[in-house]
This record gives C-alpha cells, sequence and structure tokens, in this order.
C-alpha cells in the first residue's frame, strides 16, 4: 500500500496561496488513510474466515465420510493398544482326508504374576504349589519376594486350574487370554502333525508356530491371514490310521521289538494313507529331544521317516526287475545257485548255510537265495544297478512334506565295486528309510511308474516316469504273490485279499562297524490286492523275536508277516476294498424237485 504524506508541502504551499485553511488537507489525508487500513484488515479478516469455514468444511466432511464407511461395515471386537496385539495366534486347522479334525486351536488362558501387587506371597505360593504339583513353593516364594516386577507362572491353563487360581483371590495373579494347538485325538498320527509350541508371546497373546511335522512345513500356510483360515487337507485316513497304530503297537509289544514303523501308501497317487512310527508320544505334551548320540531311541525319532536301515531281502525283487527288463532272464530261467560263492574274497551265504542248488529266477525270490540274486546282480553289472536304484529314489531324501523325511538320506557305499553290487541285490550295503521302500514297491505295484509319496490329499494318480515294463512290473507281483502261498511269507495272506510281498530279515549293525549276531531288523513290503495292486504296506520291526516256539525265532517271516496280515485284514475294508471270493466246485449234490 502507498502511503501518502498527511501534510504533502506542494499542497500546503498553493492552500497559502490561494488563502484556504491547510489544517483541513491534513484531516482530510488522515481520514482517507483510516479508510484504507481499514479496508484491508476487514479483506485479510474475510480471507481468514474463508479458509476457516474451508478448513471446517472439509473436516466435516472426512468425518461423514468415515461414518458412513464404519456404519457399512461388519462390528469387530476393539484391539487391543498393547504390543501383545500385533502378534498373530490364530492358526489353521489339519484335517484328515475326509475331514476329520486332527489339530485344531482352543481358547486358554496364561497365568502371569505382579509380585508388588501382591498382598500375601507366602499364601500364593503354598496355594500355586497345591494346584500346580510340579511347582515348588520355595523357589516361587523366592521369585515373588525377589526384584522382579513380571514373571510367567503358567503358559497353559486348565479351566478347572484357572478357577482354583481364581478363587486364591490375590491381585497380584492375572490371567491373559491366548490360544492354544489342541491334538484331540492324542498320540495318533503325532510324527506326522509333529506339533507346535509358541513363538512370540505377550500377555494378551501367543504366536503359536509350528515345530515338528507338518506343523512346522506348513507353518507359513496355516499362519497366513490371506487363507481365510482354510484347513489343510492331509492324505491321511483317521480311521485306518487308528487302526493301523493299533495293531502296530500290539506287535511290537508281542514280539518283544525295541521299535516299530508301518507305510500304508496309495501306489497311484503316491498318497500316505497311514504312518506310525514306535514308540510315539502326545504332541499335546511333546517331550524334550535328548541328545543326539541317542536320537533313534527318542519317541520323537520318525523310524519311517528317519530310521535308515539295511532292509534286508526285500531288495531281492529289484534285482530281478532289472534283469528281466534288460532281458537277461525270464521269471523261468534257470540260476545256478550251488555255493561256494567268493567275490573279491568274501563268500556269500544262505540263510541257515542251505544249498538250493539250481533255481528258476521266480524260485530264487521264493526262497529267497543270496547266491541266486548275486549272480544276477553281477549279469547286470555295479554300474547299470546303480542307475535302476537311482531311478527308483533310493539315493535322496524322499520328497515327502514332513520336515523330518530331509534327514532320511539313504547311505550308500562310497566306492561301488561287484562285491557292493551283491551284498546289495539282497539288502545289505545300502540302507535307506521305510518309506524309500514303500515308494519302489509302489513303482511295482502300478505297473512300473516311479511315484513320489506325499502327505497331502491328490485328486488323481501321478505317475512320474517309467522306470520299469508294464510286463516287468506284473511278472514281479506274481514273484512277490508266490513269496506268500508258497515262501517265506506264508502267514501274509489275508483270506479274500491277495498279498504278495518280500520279507526282509537284516542283521543290526553295531555302532563302531560290524553285526550283532542276535538282533535283527526285520521287514515285510507288500502289495495288495495282488490281482489288482492298489496299495503297498511295509512294517519294519527293530530287534523283535518270536518267544512262543521252543526256540526264539527272529526272522521277518515270523515277526513283521504275522503284524502285516493283520494290519492288511483291518484296513482292507476300509480302504473300501471287497473280498476276493474263489469260485469253489460244488460236488455230491443233488437237485429236489418239488
Amino acid at each position: 500500500m502507498t502511503r501518502t504524506p498527511l501534510r504533502p508541502l506542494a499542497t500546503i504551499l498553493q492552500a497559502r496561496q490561494n488563502g484556504a485553511d491547510h489544517k483541513a488537507i491534513e484531516k482530510e489525508n488522515i481520514r482517507q488513510r483510516h479508510e484504507e487500513m481499514r479496508g484491508a484488515a476487514r479483506q485479510r479478516a474475510e480471507g481468514r474466515l474463508l479458509v476457516l469455514g474451508v478448513m471446517f468444511l472439509a473436516a466435516f466432511s472426512i468425518i461423514g465420510i468415515r461414518m458412513g464407511t464404519l456404519s457399512q461395515s461388519e462390528v469387530v471386537e476393539p484391539r487391543s493398544s498393547t504390543g501383545g496385539a500385533r502378534i498373530m495366534a490364530q492358526r489353521a486347522d489339519i484335517v484328515d482326508r475326509n475331514g476329520r479334525i486332527l489339530a485344531t486351536n482352543i481358547e486358554t488362558h496364561s497365568l502371569y504374576a505382579q509380585p508388588q501387587q501382591m498382598i500375601d506371597k507366602e499364601r500364593v505360593a503354598q496355594e500355586l504349589e497345591r494346584i500346580f504339583p510340579d511347582m515348588n513353593e520355595q523357589r516361587l516364594l523366592k521369585d515373588f519376594t525377589g526384584k522382579r516386577k513380571f514373571l510367567w507362572v503358567r503358559k497353559k491353563l486348565s479351566p478347572e486350574q484357572k478357577q482354583a487360581v481364581h478363587d486364591i483371590g490375590d491381585p497380584g495373579l492375572l490371567f491373559g487370554p491366548r490360544e492354544m494347538r489342541l491334538y484331540p485325538n492324542g498320540k495318533l498320527a503325532a510324527h506326522i502333525l509333529g506339533g507346535a509350541g509358541f513363538g512370540r508371546e505377550g500377555v494378551s497373546a501367543a504366536e503359536v508356530i509350528g515345530v515338528a511335522g507338518v506343523e512346522k512345513t506348513f507353518d507359513d500356510i496355516l499362519r497366513d491371514p490371506a487363507n481365510g483360515g482354510k484347513a489343510l487337507t492331509l492324505s491321511l485316513d483317521l480311521t485306518i490310521q487308528a487302526a493301523m497304530e493299533r495293531v502296530l503297537y500290539g506287535g511290537m509289544k508281542l514280539l518283544n521289538a525295541k521299535g516299530a514303523a508301518a507305510v500304508l501308501m496309495d501306489a497311484h497317487t503316491g498318497e500316505v494313507i497311514a504312518l506310525s512310527s514306535m514308540p510315539d508320544f502326545d504332541p499335546n505334551d511333546r517331550p524334550r529331544p535328548i541328545p543326539t548320540e541317542a536320537g533313534s531311541e527318542s519317541p520323537l525319532f520318525n523310524r519311517a521317516l528317519q530310521g535308515v536301515y539295511e532292509l534286508g531281502s526285500t531288495f531281492k525283487i529289484f534285482t530281478t526287475a532289472q534283469a528281466l527288463e534288460l532281458g537277461l532272464v525270464t521269471p523261468e530261467t534257470v540260476i545256478e545257485t550251488k555255493g561256494p560263492m567268493k567275490v573279491h574274497g568274501y563268500t556269500i551265504g544262505e540263510f541257515e548255510n542251505k544249498n538250493y542248488g539250481k533255481l528258476s529266477v521266480t524260485d530264487i525270490i521264493v526262497k529267497s537265495s543270496n547266491r541266486g540274486t548275486g549272480r544276477i546282480a553281477l549279469d547286470v553289472g555295479a554300474e547299470r544297478q546303480q542307475e535302476f536304484l537311482q531311478s527308483l529314489g533310493m539315493f535322496d531324501p524322499t520328497k515327502i512334506e514332513v520336515v523330518e523325511a530331509t534327514g532320511g538320506k539313504p547311505l550308500k557305499p562310497s566306492k561301488w565295486t561287484d562285491l557292493s553290487a551283491v551284498t546289495i541285490s539282497y539288502g545289505h550295503g545300502l540302507s535307506a528309510t521305510p518309506l524309500h521302500l514303500a515308494a519302489a514297491y509302489a513303482a511295482i505295484a502300478n505297473g512300473g511308474h516311479k511315484i513320489e509319496p506325499t502327505i497331502l490329499k491328490q485328486s488323481g494318480a501321478k505317475y512320474g516316469p517309467r522306470v520299469m515294463s508294464q510286463a516287468v512290473a506284473e511278472a514281479s507281483v506274481d514273484m512277490l504273490r508266490k513269496v506268500v502261498t508258497e515262501g517265506t511269507a506264508s502267514m501274509g495272506e489275508v483270506p479274500g485279499y491277495h498279498v504278495a510281498g518280500k520279507t526282509g530279515t537284516a542283521d543290526k549293525p553295531k555302532p563302531n562297524g560290524g553285526y550283532y549276531e542276535d538282533k535283527v531288523i526285520n521287514t515285510f513290503a507288500s502289495v495288495f490286492p495282488a490281482h489288482d495292486p492298489k496299495y503297498v504296506l511295509v512294517v519294519t520291526l527293530d530287534e523283535p523275536v518270536e518267544t512262543m516256539g521252543e526256540e526264539p525265532r527272529r526272522t521277518a517271516g515270523w515277526t513283521a508277516v504275522p503284524v502285516a496280515s493283520e494290519i492288511i485284514g483291518r484296513v482292507a475294508p476300509l480302504l473300501g476294498l471287497l473280498p476276493h471270493v474263489e469260485p469253489v466246485e460244488l460236488t455230491d449234490i443233488t437237485l429236489a424237485a418239488n
């Protein structure tokens, strides 16, 4: 704004010459200046009011829009402003192939203490020891009377325990809401489910994380809110799993075995319908791991996925199948099995020093001749034997979606010699898990396709690359069938369900080398029904001994086979398999007329 002088000299001088009052000029200039100042102030005020009005309009518009949005949304409980509210506690369920719950969440409470708020610390310690017998009164009192302002008393409470603590009535004992993982079936399928524990914890929430099994493998998926709490569906059948575990446990105890494992698998989809390892545990109260050197003695050890064993004569069918595939033999080809047989200075013997003489390839499997499969293996050659076993998946851990499976890496010789080829042909010198064996037998059962085991429910057959022809696979099943009807697995027959399989009795290796004379690992690998193979069952027993006879019997035919037979008899109807009834010829029947 341009300021005009109140008494401009030129104007005053002119006024004096004209005889006018020069003071009136000054008053007029003051009046005009004041009017200009009032106009500028009015404009500033009007501008400020306009800006303030716009701001109020925008604020009320935002509030109105937000209120409208909230009125259209679903009502939810308010979140706590504490750090615990950021902990993702929700975890999806795990169900079996029929939708039955294997793992779920339940709401519970934790118990924590603020000692500075306690009224009678001695009484609180006494009452807590009474409610929780595993707690020590003196230890609790020491914690309560120390400098700590916060301490956990119990991470999980049952409703009864919560009520009992509430009845103590001390303000220093506080409860925090949280979710915990519940396995309603207890020990059932424990080695597959694994277990869960708490990650980040707060007084108002706790993070539930997988610590083993499928809980750990699929931890991110189970905890992902984007999945909307969709349950994880496994290939297991809860009913079949329960039946198999009951029989396996009974067989292990009856045969004085140290441990046991069983795998039931669909030969066409690779689905594991049931898998068990004994001894087992309750994932609701998962035991602590024991030192690594004794890990195989722990109930946490999964013998079906982590137990790497020499599986004995169950490998013999792979030797004959490869020879058939290469055209080196037929099932009727006669092989001389008479001893002695030496390879690189080592004598190859038979069970109980038997001498079978000339046997057909089929009879070599039926009678389980070491020399017979050894001579066939020499014809196949060490290099080709390696390639075939690798195609069956015998060199790498299985790809089943259970975290422990990565530890089940087969053990093979560092240098694969002719001697290695011979011993491996009858299951010594190469160690693998029962699941490896089940997957390899599935290739025979399904017509020659490699199968990858899976713990997830599948929608149909999942064939891998072909590892043998249809004709060779069918001939191998026929030979395995004769092992049950005529050979070492005669106790494996189940009325109505034709069983084919191979026994394996392997001396148990000592930790520092060599083998025990009176300890074995017995296996029976079976396929059923033999006329239309659908399933593979592998049963393995650690140090079994049958003591019902005059002398202890340790071979697979007396131990693993009866257990497998009982399992098949229990689960075959549950799998929807109709019994196959052989037609019989009716004689001495007279037709009577009415």
